[in-house]
């Protein structure tokens, strides 16, 4: 296994390093409020010990693929001369049949291995949850194209921090495309090369940076919509998904810097219909300007328009549909997989009721993941496929947590 190298976080405190995730949009690692004591427990834990991720709700089973993508318009200083932007993706579908079909885990073996020993915790491995994802899966098709919607993840993360969301979009007969933004995220090429974020302010990893990789994977999109394989080595895709894709009903949605990077993306590039922020601190140099006239919904948490300017000076530039909500609290990490990842940890390992609020928050966990499964769906239902619910029409009594903020 060849890894990209980083610099460890070796010598901060459990504290500081929390605080820095949480400021900086960075994916808080599992172990990272955890001490010494829940090493030597995770050490000790069942081989059989697995955390889960909850079961989307749609009708369909799910499939997905991942592709190595490689954009060519833009070369890769960091690699050197000759290399250009690589990319993973992962492409999530309804499927037609699974039963054949291995599941894919929350993140490939190398870069979860990774992603925990970064924060010293290489003992948590075995523990990685598997997903709804079915690889290889055939491709569920209809007499419709597929809407497609695109995530981006938040600074240090990984594209399988929110697949929650991802494979409840995919249940409910959306292709959903998750991007490893390189140098910021933890992945696996097919190569066998482990890539970890590079701890370097000359890297591409500004939001501007993702907004790119997701503008450049919308292309890839088109490709695969026009019977085209964009997988750099032209691997074998899933059957029928080639000209199963619409681009014509195209969405993008990110969280932390990952909101940021699609409130940029959006205004940059009309293929994207409809965009949502997942607690995204909207903060840019040049800061994010122009008017933008097709619907945006923000699900704040931390990066509140009371409390950043950025925020409020995006929204006011909102001149189309638009929402904000906000779930009673809720912490940054409370719209993702942590929300359902980290009370099992907490019961495993002994945590106090304290130290799991002080990472998620005091929104209840299950009320914490029903929000994410229920409202993007909305949101993307009512902009994508012109299929009008009541959900953003204001407070449910389903979800009492949700306030509407004018």
């Amino acid at each position: 296994m060849t890894t990209t190298p980083f610099i460890s976080r070796k010598g901060m405190t459990r504290r500081r390093m929390l605080g820095t995730a949480l400021a900086t949009g960075a994916a808080v690692p599992l172990a990272a409020v955890a001490g010494p004591a829940w090493a030597d427990s995770a050490a000790a834990a069942p081989a059989s010990t697995r955390l889960m991720l909850p079961a989307p709700t749609g009708p369909h089973p799910v499939g997905t693929v991942q592709l190595h993508l490689v954009d060519r318009s833009r070369p890769d200083d960091i690699a050197g001369p000759g290399h250009f932007r690589e990319l993973m993706a992962t492409v999530w579908y309804p499927a037609r049949d699974v039963e054949r079909y291995p599941v894919a885990p929350w993140m490939p073996a190398g870069a979860l291995q990774a992603f925990l020993a970064d924060a010293g915790f290489s003992a948590l491995t075995p523990l990685g949850p598997l997903t709804a994802g079915h690889v290889g899966a055939p491709v569920r098709r209809s007499d419709r194209r597929l809407p497609v919607v695109v995530f981006s993840h938040g600074a240090h993360s990984h594209q399988g921090d929110h697949t929650i969301v991802v494979q409840e979009l995919a249940s409910h007969g959306y292709a959903a495309v998750t991007v490893a933004h390189q140098y910021d995220t933890y992945t696996e090429f097919p190569d066998g090369r482990v890539a970890v974020p590079l701890r370097d302010r000359q890297a591409p990893t500004l939001p501007g940076d993702f907004a790119a990789d997701v503008r450049f994977v919308l292309d890839c999109i088109e490709q695969l919509a026009a019977g085209c394989n964009p997988d750099a080595a032209q691997r074998k895709l899933p059957a029928g998904l080639l000209g199963s894709l619409d681009p014509r009903r195209m969405g993008a949605f990110g969280w932390s810097k990952g909101g940021t990077a699609t409130a940029c993306a959006t205004l940059a590039d009309e293929r994207i219909r409809a965009g949502l922020s997942l607690d995204g601190p909207m903060q840019m140099n040049p800061p994010l300007a122009g008017d933008l006239d097709r619907p945006f919904m923000m699900m704040s948490a931390v990066f509140t328009r009371a409390t950043g300017p950025e925020a409020a000076a995006f929204w006011s530039h909102l001149r189309g549909w638009r929402l904000d909500i906000q779930a009673q609290g809720a912490a940054h990490v409370s719209y993702g997989d942590n929300e359902a990842l980290f009370p099992q940890v907490a019961k495993l390992f002994g945590w106090s009721g304290q130290q799991l609020q002080d990472v998620i928050g005091t929104l209840d966990p299950d009320q914490g993941v029903k929000i994410q499964q229920a409202y993007p769906l909305a949101f993307f239902d009512e902009h994508l496929r012109h299929h009008r619910g009541h959900l953003l029409d204001g407070p449910s009594p389903a979800f009492p947590a949700v306030t509407f903020l004018p």
